[in-house]
């Protein structure tokens, strides 16, 4: 008989019908949302990227130029956190918006 023409077999179930969760150790690691060792706080950062964009309108493309920003601007843009050339973006879409 040829290896093509064999008989799907069934997959076999499983005779075990006890749990092997340790409910336990579950109940007692404390309250739920709560960060532990073993499950430390997600960052933020970390968690948008993970966001699936279903239902919301492309990103749009972005052109790279070279732009000359007074140091004292973009200062305080960067000591607001990373992400500070999006800012800066939010804040000129700002200016367009209020501007029309």
């Amino acid at each position: 008989m040829l290896a093509s023409a064999r008989q799907p077999s069934a997959k076999r179930r499983s005779t075990q019908m006890k749990s092997e969760t340790d409910w336990p150790k579950l109940m007692d690691s404390g309250a739920p949302g709560v960060p532990t060792s073993e499950h430390p706080e997600a960052e933020i950062a970390h968690v948008v990227r993970g966001v699936v964009r279903r239902g919301l309108q492309p990103v749009p493309s972005k052109s790279l130029i070279s732009l000359r920003i007074d140091q004292d601007v973009i200062e305080w843009f960067k000591g607001q956190g990373p992400g500070y050339q999006t800012r800066i973006n939010a804040v000129l879409r700002a200016f367009r918006d209020a501007s029309t």
